[in-house]
């Protein structure tokens, strides 16, 4: 099953560290989609989540919730329903392609340019439209070196090839996001699709980059199949 469109029995916890977890709602689904909880200054930020039973109950134990944040156009999950348990609103960054989700929440939406929190929980985003329908904001906080990456790459199955700790999707295999991610020195590279790489994150982050376009035949072999099954899913939904 690519995508478990019934509502989580239970979740299996993720990326689990002081400042916060992750979790996935669905641990048997193809696409293994990961949600976010991060303890900043401001507050806990709560990333592309899908709803679990139990979940806030983890997530209150990191502090008062500041807001619900979406960063990809195909991300909506389950952003309302939180929003609406929270009393915050969901915010999305303020891009023309960010437009198919605005419209799927039902909740207040407030957006923002390159920061979510008005800079105060640290996270810069970084922007990524390698194509028409793919709008996706990375996020990346320099002090502790917390980079989020919500789709380009991942290391879910249907992601990585060989001995990839983490991969990039067919689609991006031959566009991977070099220009945007080349610069920085993650310490921890958490991600929307899969577990996170939580040690010697840059040189994961670098292997990703450098051999994305060398392991497209290898990928397109593999992965290839149920990518565009997970494509045609996300489509229909």
């Amino acid at each position: 099953m690519i995508y478990d469109r019934r509502d989580a029995r239970e979740f299996e916890p993720i990326d689990r560290r002081p400042d916060g977890f992750g979790w996935v709602a669905h641990p048997h689904e193809t696409a293994v989609r990961a949600s976010h909880a991060v303890r900043c200054d401001d507050g806990v930020w709560i990333v592309d989540p899908l709803w679990a039973p139990g979940v806030t109950d983890r997530i209150d134990e990191l502090g008062a919730v500041a807001g619900v944040v979406v960063c990809f156009n195909w991300h909506g999950r389950d952003a309302d329903r939180f929003a609406r348990h929270y009393d915050v609103p969901v915010f999305v960054p303020d891009w023309n392609g960010m437009s198919r989700v605005v419209s799927r929440i039902d909740a207040p939406i407030e957006r923002f340019a390159d920061r979510f929190g008005e800079g105060e929980s640290g996270f810069e985003l970084i922007r990524c439209e390698p194509m028409a329908g793919w709008s996706e904001a990375m996020a990346y906080r320099e002090s502790d070196g917390t980079l989020y990456v919500p789709e380009s790459l991942a290391t879910a199955p249907t992601y990585t090839v060989g001995d990839e700790r983490l991969g990039a999707g067919v689609l991006r295999r031959l566009d991977p996001p070099r220009d945007q991610l080349w610069p920085l020195e993650p310490d921890r590279v958490l991600v929307g699709h899969g577990a996170g790489v939580m040690d010697e994150a840059t040189r994961a982050l670098e292997d990703a980059l450098a051999g994305s376009r060398r392991r497209l035949p290898r990928a397109l072999l593999r992965n290839g199949g149920a990518q565009m099954r997970a494509l045609f899913a996300a489509v229909r939904d």
